[in-house]
């Protein structure tokens, strides 16, 4: 018998993924799995301290901070997370490295650098690597926000899943942070979704189109997502290490095992207080596309992921500075328009959601006004580069490094 579960936004769980690199060259430094023996004294996956946990991921160079279980509140997060940001980097300094924020690392090269987390749960990890190759940047050039997100019942579940849905197309346009790979700039916003919707092509029902299927039961999500992906896995999973739910690559998750929605398509900011701004304003959008405040849920419900799957995509390449031309989508977020820009939208969502007042007096609706007037990081870091006739690496690693000092002030970074 399950457990009594948390209802509609009764709590929160938030995942922030950091890459740690050389505090010299800047180039990935594989040894999360040192850090946390030096914290817990053995190579085990996670270590509580007390409200935030340290975690590992599959790419040894990764280390993700959590909340140790759901909070009730969002308020009071960004000291806490700041916290471990500065101890981690403490402790990594006497390994000469640090942490560096964005969702993609700019020049690590995953076919030569890729390392996998070699202890607990790597042959979870090895299957992964021995079905779907994971030296590409899909798989160990990727850093990202995870936000988790209750249901108590299937009523709840239908009204949230409805609303991330349509929400997500949406997401890069506020949290695009990956403008860059190989040294490049990339033709992309969000180049870690680009190459996160390829990363399980030999599987395509792993990840399908990001957007998840129109399906808003718990037996319809069974039916038609978990038993297709636990089917098509199967030849090449025989011992059933990898059907679990979490084999699920959407862009947003249902796991039913826990009760919660897991928003997968953020990508992470250059400090912690970025990160939680933007989280505030999905959280109180997803409010209020749940509530209905600007469009029913039949309406919300009738997008498939097949309407919703190219909004993503000229999002992802395009950030804020998208134009849409679909009155019908842009109506599910009280906005009347036959063109309009991305940007645009999550502004009139902003000034729909709070007073003048309310973000006079709170610091977190004030970041959010400022980085919706600066731009997703994204083009920000873009801007920063765009001056120069050829990229050269002393330029990129000028500009990441002062990422990494953004993440460990908690600052915003200008251009």
């Amino acid at each position: 018998m399950r457990k009594q579960r948390l209802g509609l936004f009764e709590g929160y769980g938030i995942e922030l993924e950091y890459m740690v690199v050389d505090r010299d060259t800047l180039d990935v430094k594989p040894i999360v799995d040192e850090i946390i023996k030096e914290e817990a004294g053995a190579f085990i996956n996670e270590v509580s301290r007390g409200s935030i946990a340290w975690s590992n991921e599959l790419a040894l160079h990764v280390i993700e901070l959590k909340t140790d279980g759901p909070v009730r509140e969002l308020g009071g997060l960004i000291g806490k997370f700041q916290h471990e940001v500065n101890t981690i980097n403490e402790r990594l300094a006497s390994h000469n490295a640090m942490l560096m924020p964005t969702a993609m690392h700019p020049w690590m090269d995953p076919d030569t650098e890729m390392k996998l987390w070699p202890h607990e749960y790597n042959p979870i990890y090895e299957s992964y690597n021995r079905i779907f190759d994971c030296r590409g940047h899909g798989w160990a050039n990727l850093q990202s926000v995870h936000l988790n997100l209750p249901f108590a019942d299937d009523q709840e579940f239908e009204r949230l899943h409805a609303a991330i849905r349509v929400l997500l197309p949406l997401l890069p346009g506020l949290a695009a942070s990956s403008p860059m790979a190989d040294l490049q700039l990339t033709p992309f916003a969000d180049y870690r979704l680009e190459v996160y919707r390829n990363n399980s092509r030999r599987i395509p029902s792993v990840t399908g189109l990001i957007i998840p299927e129109a399906v808003f039961s718990e037996a319809d999500y069974n039916e038609q997502i978990f038993r297709r992906m636990y089917r098509d896995i199967a030849p090449l999973d025989p011992d059933g290490i990898l059907q679990e739910e979490w084999l699920n690559s959407r862009g947003a998750i249902a796991r039913f095992d826990r009760g919660s929605i897991e928003i997968r398509v953020l990508d992470i900011q250059e400090c912690v207080s970025a990160d939680l701004a933007v989280l505030r304003l999905v959280v109180d959008t997803l409010k209020a596309l749940v509530s209905e405040k600007w469009s029913g849920l039949d309406d919300q419900k009738g997008w498939s992921d097949k309407n919703l799957y190219p909004v993503l995509l000229d999002v992802m390449r395009e950030g804020e500075r998208t134009i849409l031309e679909n009155p019908d989508y842009t109506a599910l977020f009280g906005v009347q328009a036959e063109q309009i820009s991305v940007g645009v939208i999550w502004h009139s969502i902003f000034n729909s959601l709070y007073s003048a007042e309310e973000i006079e007096d709170d610091p977190t609706l004030c970041t959010i006004q400022i980085l919706l007037e600066l731009g997703t990081l994204s083009q920000r870091m873009r801007n920063s580069l765009s001056d120069r006739i050829k990229l050269d690496k002393k330029r990129i690693a000028e500009v990441y490094r002062n990422l990494c000092t953004c993440l460990q002030e908690g600052t915003l970074f200008t251009v």
